[in-house]
């Protein structure tokens, strides 16, 4: 078992900038692939990012390339997610999730483990 916990969400406004945190404990954390994806209020979750056990290898959806930068801290169990130039469409619930495949994964049915989510709001 993995047990995630989110951690930075909040209100900001456009332009600006947040950096959420995932707490992982349980198994060992080093050799899961992590990933975050998001809701936004009456749509599917979707993904956003995903990093590899060594970080060499990461993905992220095409609408948060270049200001979005997923990281991992093994030592600290933690997994990042650095939002720059937020936009009201980032506004969502971002979930931290946690696979026990090998490979980087983009798909939602991927992941074994989720964290409850934090609220992420971006006003215009």
């Amino acid at each position: 078992q993995v047990q995630l916990v989110e951690s930075g969400g909040g209100l900001v406004q456009a332009g600006g900038s947040l950096r959420l945190s995932c707490a992982a404990s349980g198994r060992t954390f080093s050799r899961n692939v992590m990933g975050w994806f998001r809701q936004a209020p009456g749509k599917e979750r979707e993904f956003v990012a995903a990093i590899s056990w060594s970080g060499g290898i990461i993905y992220y959806a095409d609408s948060v390339k270049g200001r979005f930068t997923i990281s991992r801290d093994n030592a600290k169990n933690t997994v990042y997610l650095q939002m720059n130039s937020l936009k009201p469409e980032d506004t969502a619930v971002y979930y931290c999730a946690a696979t026990i495949l090998k490979q980087v994964a983009e798909r939602r049915d991927d992941y074994n483990y989720w964290g409850q989510g934090t609220q992420v709001s971006v006003s215009s």
